[in-house]
């Protein structure tokens, strides 16, 4: 049983079927350009697509609710959310015009129709989102002053907009610097294994 399937028990079958052909996708294209590590390949599954699910443990974003991925990356968390969440739009953000590329094609394989990408530097955006998420982008107090601009502040979502930012070790000496309220979620309560011990998923909302 995969990684997805063991945690999201609820999973269709395209689903489950679009998260195996993904793994396939990347370790094939990263064989070419090297979107992510290439010491993480044989961790994929756990380092990459299940640590981007993380978000989905916190929230089911509604149908309609916008999402902007900021420095996306190799499409991480974005590419795994937007199979989780198919009625949820996700603009996927970095300035490495090759990434870009990368998603756009593995998007596509997945016949992902709620993926946009931008080949941009995230901090130029100045579309609004209900939640802005990222993954060990920069330290937390820059990534916020670079993105907060691009939430909205009004929502429909069971936890306020806000930014979802997926970090390790611990972030609340970084918090204490962001004027927003915080709540962190360490990712042991959810995944089992040890990699994700010192794992953790901040949320920023109610900016100040």
């Amino acid at each position: 049983m995969s990684l997805p399937a063991t945690y999201f028990p609820n999973l269709s079958a395209l689903q489950l079927d679009q998260f195996d052909l993904m793994e396939r996708l990347y370790r094939e294209w990263n064989g070419r350009i090297n979107v992510i590590s290439r010491k993480d390949t044989d961790q994929l599954a756990m380092h990459h697509i299940l640590h981007s699910l993380a978000i989905a443990k916190v929230i089911a974003f509604k149908p309609g609710t916008s999402v902007m991925d900021a420095g996306t990356g190799g499409g991480f968390p974005g590419i795994p959310l937007a199979v989780i969440f198919p009625e949820v739009h996700f603009t996927l953000v970095d300035s490495i015009g090759k990434k870009i590329r990368v998603i756009e094609a593995i998007a596509n394989e997945l016949e992902l129709a709620n993926i946009t990408t931008l080949n941009a530097r995230f901090e130029t955006v100045r579309d609004s989102f209900d939640f802005v998420t990222g993954r060990a982008v920069s330290s937390l107090p820059l990534f916020f002053s670079m993105v907060r601009k691009c939430v909205k502040s009004q929502g429909f979502n069971d936890i306020p907009n806000g930014i979802l930012y997926l970090t390790g070790g611990e972030p609340e000496q970084e918090i204490s610097r962001i004027k927003a309220k915080s709540t962190i979620w360490p990712l042991s309560a959810f995944f089992t294994e040890d990699y994700f011990t010192t794992k953790k998923l901040v949320h920023l909302h109610n900016f100040l």
